[in-house]
């Protein structure tokens, strides 16, 4: 099956508000971790520096960028899940 590409404006168009919100929902819960006690002590959490790495994924012009992000809050695969 062959995939259909949409112009990019209508793309853009049809999704912006909710790209919109999707985004303003990250800043304000970074805002709310960053007002938070202790906030500081959360900068070391491996769970941090994932959504860190996946905002600078997503700064990244290329495309790909959702298999991207996905990888980079998956876990390695191992061999030896079943046992």
């Amino acid at each position: 099956m062959e995939m259909t590409h949409r112009h990019a404006q209508a793309v853009l168009e049809r999704d912006f508000l909710s790209l919109r919100h999707h985004i303003l929902n990250v800043a304000a819960a970074l805002d709310r971790i960053g007002r938070g006690e202790s906030a500081e002590q959360v900068q070391g959490d491996p769970r941090m520096s994932k959504i860190q790495e996946a905002l600078s994924v997503l700064a990244e012009p290329d495309a790909g960028r959702a298999e991207r992000v996905q990888i980079v809050f998956s876990r390695e695969y191992d061999p030896q899940w079943q046992q």
